[in-house]
């Protein structure tokens, strides 16, 4: 059993206005009009209808670090920003490099009731880059996963590397590659370049996120596998990836919201808010990515939500963690960047935000249009909403965003998950889980 809702008048992906018919965990019809016996109607006029955003790099912290995050907090997040599924990145404690982790993740997900949860499987065991984990037992596990990263952590040994794409290809998985070349990056606090000189801060060069990635995506097209490039950050990563993508190797590529917006010019401060791995570049890096997926290069916006507790972040700059968290902001901030500035319309949000994420990872029942007989997975924006972010815009367990204080567009007032209303204007529902296991009784 589902709830059944109306939503009246929203504009489908920022177009047409219609009815939404929300029953029995499907879109059961649209058009004008509408109505269903014992439905609960929401006045939608104005609304902006979506496809439930999908996130494929999100940190859930959850086993091992419960203080920063668990699976049921950072999905209430993902529910107030707009997502209905989130990928977990296997940097947990113990890693999840085995099928009984994984497992374990799934079920605290769908427990928690709030996202889907698909778990990432670590590449290599204990994430330390010696040897591959068991990806054929994550993959054939029940939490059926097709994502592999060491994120975190570069896959910096080339052999290794190329042994990961040529097992993942039997499946039809993926190598999600955190590009850093560990020894151009010892030590460094910060992008090198200007600001970082005046700082006196170790800079942390371009050259060494671009030179994995090409030596990747060349390992990519000698296999013959899926390659996915994690948070790209340099205009040098994206003439890469295009020149990967013209020459038809199977390469993607994400770009966070920060990076879409935020320069390394944020950093004089010290504020260890906007301390993140990959740092935040120049302006003409900004610019670059923004080009990159407006023309389709870049293919994906995801958060790498990566929440940490307090002291993590309220100390010296050099002793500070990397990270933010992202994902009750991601939309607002990728509306601010891509959909004002006239790069993206919403179409394309639902395109880069929801179905292609899903389609890379290969998750069924999300990022699917908004037509009748779909499953029931789908998000409402108030694209007309205008304030500031604070503390109480967050629902996860950690505090450390970069845009408290700062003003963004737009608002999230439902977000629909399996039928399910998990946001209702505005306010993340309360005990989901234990409300769904009532009313299927």
């Amino acid at each position: 059993m589902s709830q059944t809702l109306i939503f009246r008048g929203a504009r489908i992906l920022g177009r047409e206005a219609a009815d939404i018919l929300v029953r029995d965990g499907r879109i059961a019809e649209l058009g004008r009009d509408v109505t269903a016996a014992g439905a609960t109607v929401v006045d939608a006029d104005g609304l902006v209808a979506l496809p439930g955003l999908v996130d494929l790099h999100t940190h859930l912290r959850e086993p091992g670090y419960e203080a920063s995050e668990t699976i049921r907090t950072g999905t209430r997040a993902a529910a107030a920003g707009g997502f209905t599924a989130v990928f977990a990145m296997p940097n947990t404690s113990p890693v999840a490099d085995s099928a009984g982790v994984v497992e374990q993740e799934l079920a605290l997900g769908e427990a928690a009731g709030y996202a889907t949860v698909q778990p990432i499987g670590a590449v290599t065991v204990g994430q330390k880059g010696e040897w591959l984990a068991e990806l054929g037992a994550m993959a054939s596990s029940r939490a059926d996963v097709r994502v592999f990263s060491d994120d975190g952590f570069c896959v910096w040994d080339p052999l290794i590397m190329r042994r990961a794409l040529e097992y993942v290809k039997s499946f039809d998985g993926v190598i999600a590659q955190h590009a850093q070349d560990p020894r151009l990056t010892e030590g460094a606090q910060m992008n090198e370049g200007a600001v970082s000189a005046e700082l006196g801060l170790a800079g942390w060069p371009a050259v060494a996120e671009e030179s994995i990635i090409a030596r990747d995506v060349l390992l990519a097209e000698h296999v013959g596998s899926r390659l996915h490039v994690c948070h790209l950050s340099t205009a040098g990563s994206v003439d890469i990836i295009r020149w990967a993508k013209k020459r038809g190797i199977a390469v993607t590529a994400e770009v966070t919201p920060h990076h879409l917006l935020l320069t390394d010019e944020l950093v004089r401060d010290y504020d260890a808010r906007f301390k993140v791995n990959p740092p935040l570049r120049r302006e003409d890096d900004v610019l670059a990515v923004r080009e990159g997926l407006a023309d389709g290069t870049i293919d994906i916006v995801a958060t790498d939500h990566a929440p940490h507790p307090h002291e993590s972040k309220a100390c010296e700059w050099q002793a500070a963690a990397n990270g933010m968290v992202g994902l009750e902001s991601a939309l607002r901030v990728v509306h601010q960047a891509m959909v004002e500035t006239g790069l993206l319309n919403w179409e394309d949000v639902a395109r880069v935000m929801s179905a292609t994420p899903a389609r890379i990872g290969g998750l069924d029942g999300h990022g699917t249009p908004l037509e009748t007989g779909q499953p029931a997975e789908l998000m409402l924006y108030d694209a007309d909403a205008r304030d500031a972010f604070t503390e109480a815009d967050l629902r996860g367990r950690s505090v450390n965003s970069p845009y408290l204080g700062r003003e963004l567009p737009g608002t999230v007032r439902w977000t629909v998950h399996r039928g399910y209303a998990t946001v209702a204007d505005g306010v993340v529902v309360e005990d989901l889980a234990v409300r769904e296991a009532e009313e299927s009784k």
